[in-house]
């Protein structure tokens, strides 16, 4: 389990939930984006919430260990859509360069057929 800290809120998350919700963040903060993600947590009060959290350059975000022994929300659908997006973002595929007649460049190797 990690304590996370965000935007005044302590919550507590498994690690593999902390771990992703970081590495987006800075994904996010890398590329000058920003996104909404929900995560499933352990607030103040012991209870489990749903968490939906806006990430970006601005936000800060800590996350350090602790030694509770609580069992973790489960979070595996919701680490598995942060990982997808953080995929995505980071490899990109720019779009191929076109000619101005709308065929692919394809540097100085054009088929036969164009």
């Amino acid at each position: 389990m990690m304590h996370v800290t965000f935007a005044d809120k302590s919550l507590l998350l498994g690690d593999d939930a902390a771990l992703a919700l970081l590495d987006y963040a800075t994904a996010l903060a890398d590329h000058g984006r920003a996104d909404q993600v929900t995560l499933r947590a352990i607030g103040n009060d012991g209870n489990e919430v749903d968490v939906r959290m806006v990430l970006d350059a601005g936000i800060i975000i800590a996350a350090e260990t602790t030694n509770i022994t609580v069992e973790p929300p489960e979070n595996a659908f919701n680490i598995a859509d942060i990982r997808r997006r953080l995929n995505r973002l980071v490899h990109r595929v720019a779009p191929a360069p076109t000619r101005s007649d709308g065929f692919p460049h394809d540097g100085d190797h054009w088929p036969e057929e164009y």
